[in-house]
Protein backbone atom coordinates (compact mmCIF):
# COMPACT_ATOMS: atom_id res chain seq x y z
CA UNK A 1 0.00 0.00 0.00
CA UNK A 2 1.64 3.26 -1.11
CA UNK A 3 0.80 6.96 -0.37
CA UNK A 4 1.33 9.90 -2.44
CA UNK A 5 1.09 14.01 -1.96
CA UNK A 6 -0.96 15.57 -4.22
CA UNK A 7 -2.51 19.29 -5.20
CA UNK A 8 -5.34 19.39 -6.71
CA UNK A 9 -7.25 22.52 -9.24
CA UNK A 10 -10.49 22.20 -9.23
CA UNK A 11 -12.71 23.13 -11.73
CA UNK A 12 -9.69 23.03 -14.95
CA UNK A 13 -10.50 22.81 -18.48
CA UNK A 14 -9.23 19.61 -18.97
CA UNK A 15 -7.99 16.84 -16.36
CA UNK A 16 -4.47 16.36 -16.60
CA UNK A 17 -1.44 15.48 -14.19
CA UNK A 18 1.83 17.41 -13.89
CA UNK A 19 4.90 16.92 -11.44
CA UNK A 20 6.55 19.88 -9.55
CA UNK A 21 8.93 19.56 -7.46
CA UNK A 22 8.18 16.25 -5.20
CA UNK A 23 4.42 16.83 -5.90
CA UNK A 24 2.35 16.03 -8.45
CA UNK A 25 -0.44 18.55 -9.50
CA UNK A 26 -3.85 17.01 -10.52
CA UNK A 27 -6.29 19.26 -12.65
CA UNK A 28 -10.28 18.26 -12.80
CA UNK A 29 -12.69 19.83 -14.35
CA UNK A 30 -15.12 19.17 -11.72
CA UNK A 31 -16.02 22.49 -9.63
CA UNK A 32 -15.14 21.37 -5.50
CA UNK A 33 -19.15 21.00 -4.63
CA UNK A 34 -20.62 17.99 -2.76
CA UNK A 35 -17.54 15.85 -3.11
CA UNK A 36 -17.64 16.19 -6.86
CA UNK A 37 -13.85 17.23 -7.65
CA UNK A 38 -12.78 14.41 -5.41
CA UNK A 39 -15.28 11.94 -7.13
CA UNK A 40 -14.08 12.87 -10.81
CA UNK A 41 -9.81 12.88 -9.10
CA UNK A 42 -10.92 9.25 -7.95
CA UNK A 43 -11.52 8.25 -11.01
CA UNK A 44 -8.84 9.52 -12.92
CA UNK A 45 -6.40 8.05 -10.39
CA UNK A 46 -7.71 4.50 -10.82
CA UNK A 47 -7.91 4.89 -14.58
CA UNK A 48 -4.33 6.32 -14.54
CA UNK A 49 -2.91 3.93 -12.19
CA UNK A 50 -5.05 0.74 -13.34
CA UNK A 51 -6.53 0.39 -9.90
CA UNK A 52 -10.36 -0.33 -8.64
CA UNK A 53 -11.36 2.66 -7.33
CA UNK A 54 -12.47 0.89 -4.21
CA UNK A 55 -8.82 0.81 -3.85
CA UNK A 56 -8.12 4.48 -3.58
CA UNK A 57 -8.65 6.11 -0.43
CA UNK A 58 -8.23 9.91 0.53
CA UNK A 59 -6.34 9.88 3.50
CA UNK A 60 -5.72 13.48 4.40
CA UNK A 61 -7.36 16.66 3.12
CA UNK A 62 -11.11 15.41 1.86
CA UNK A 63 -12.06 19.34 2.16
CA UNK A 64 -8.56 20.75 1.00
CA UNK A 65 -6.52 21.18 -2.22
CA UNK A 66 -3.78 19.17 -0.99
CA UNK A 67 -4.54 15.81 -0.39
CA UNK A 68 -2.29 12.18 0.83
CA UNK A 69 -4.03 9.07 -1.57
CA UNK A 70 -3.42 6.06 -0.61
CA UNK A 71 -3.68 3.28 -3.02
CA UNK A 72 -3.80 -0.29 -1.92
CA UNK A 73 -2.15 -2.63 -3.87
CA UNK A 74 0.70 -0.24 -5.25
CA UNK A 75 4.13 0.95 -3.65
CA UNK A 76 4.38 4.54 -3.48
CA UNK A 77 7.38 4.27 -6.34
CA UNK A 78 4.98 2.53 -8.45
CA UNK A 79 2.17 5.11 -8.37
CA UNK A 80 4.67 7.96 -8.68
CA UNK A 81 6.22 5.75 -12.19
CA UNK A 82 2.92 5.50 -13.23
CA UNK A 83 1.95 9.48 -12.93
CA UNK A 84 4.78 10.31 -14.51
CA UNK A 85 4.00 8.03 -17.51
CA UNK A 86 1.27 10.42 -18.31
Amino acid sequence: MGKISIKVKPGSKKTEVKKEGNIFRISVRARPEKGKANKELIDFLSKALGVPKSSIKIVVGNASRTKIIEVIGLESEEIERRLSAL
